[in-house]
C-alpha cells in the first residue's frame, strides 16, 4: 500500500511538473535567440502578483547577449512546452534607463504592445496550447534598450499562477511615441477582477477584461 501510495505521489508530481513552462528563448524576426533571454531558474510558476519576481521570474540566469531589433519587426518569445493551463497572456516592453543589461525592471517603465484574451462559445483562451507567443514591436516606439516581457496568468487555481520571462533587446530605428507606462509589480491590482474569476463556473463567464493596462500600439 505505501509503495501505491508513493508511486502514485510521484506520478502527481510529475504531471504538474509536466503542466508548467517557461519563455525560454526570444524570437525576433525570422530568427531565435536563447542568449538574449534571462533564463529562469526552473518551470515554477511566480506568486503572488505584488512579487518583484513578476517582473522576470525568481533570481533568473543573466542574458549573455542583447539584441537589435527595428520597430515594426516581429517580437516574442518560444515556450519550453505548450501553454497548458487556461488564462490570458500578454506581451510587455520596458524602456531601460541605460543598457538593459544592468536594469532590474524597476520603476513605472512598462507597456504592453499585445494580449491574448478570451473566446466565447465555448468560453477559454486564445493562448491555450501555444508554444510560441508573438507580436510586432509598434513602430512609434522609440529607440533604445529594452526589455521584452511575456506573462501569461494561470487560472486553474485561484489566486493564480504567473508564468513569466524576460529578454534583452535593443531597438532601432524607433519613432516617438510616448506610451503611458505601469510599474512591475503594480500593473495588476489583487482585486483585479481578471485574476479572481472562477473559469470553471456554471454558467460560464460571458465577458472577461485582459489584466493590466490597454494595449498600445502607437
Amino acid at each position: 500500500m505505501k509503495f501505491t501510495t508513493s508511486i502514485l505521489g510521484l506520478a502527481a508530481i510529475a504531471q504538474t511538473a509536466s503542466a508548467h513552462y517557461m519563455f525560454n528563448a526570444l524570437i525576433h524576426g525570422t530568427e531565435s535567440s536563447t542568449a538574449a533571454v534571462r533564463e529562469a531558474q526552473n518551470n515554477s510558476p511566480v506568486r503572488p502578483v505584488t512579487s518583484l519576481d513578476m517582473r522576470c521570474n525568481t533570481n533568473p540566469i543573466p542574458a549573455k547577449e542583447t539584441i537589435t531589433v527595428s520597430a515594426g519587426d516581429t517580437i516574442g518569445f518560444r515556450l519550453s512546452a505548450a501553454i497548458f493551463h487556461q488564462g490570458p497572456a500578454s506581451i510587455y516592453l520596458g524602456r531601460a534607463p541605460g543598457n538593459a543589461v544592468d536594469w532590474d525592471g524597476s520603476g513605472e517603465s512598462w507597456f504592453k504592445i499585445a494580449e491574448w484574451g478570451a473566446t466565447y462559445n465555448p468560453f477559454g483562451f486564445t493562448d491555450l496550447g501555444k508554444t510560441e507567443l508573438t507580436t510586432t514591436i509598434p513602430k512609434d516606439t522609440p529607440s533604445g534598450q529594452y526589455l521584452v516581457r511575456a506573462e501569461q496568468i494561470a487560472l486553474h487555481v485561484l489566486p493564480p499562477e504567473y508564468y513569466v520571462g524576460c529578454a534583452q533587446i535593443n531597438v532601432v530605428n524607433g519613432g516617438s511615441g510616448n506610451p503611458p507606462k505601469v510599474s512591475i509589480p503594480g500593473h495588476i491590482s489583487p482585486n483585479d477582477p481578471g485574476i479572481n474569476v472562477d473559469v470553471y463556473q456554471v454558467p460560464r463567464p460571458t465577458s472577461y477584461t485582459v489584466p493590466g493596462p490597454a494595449v498600445w500600439r502607437g
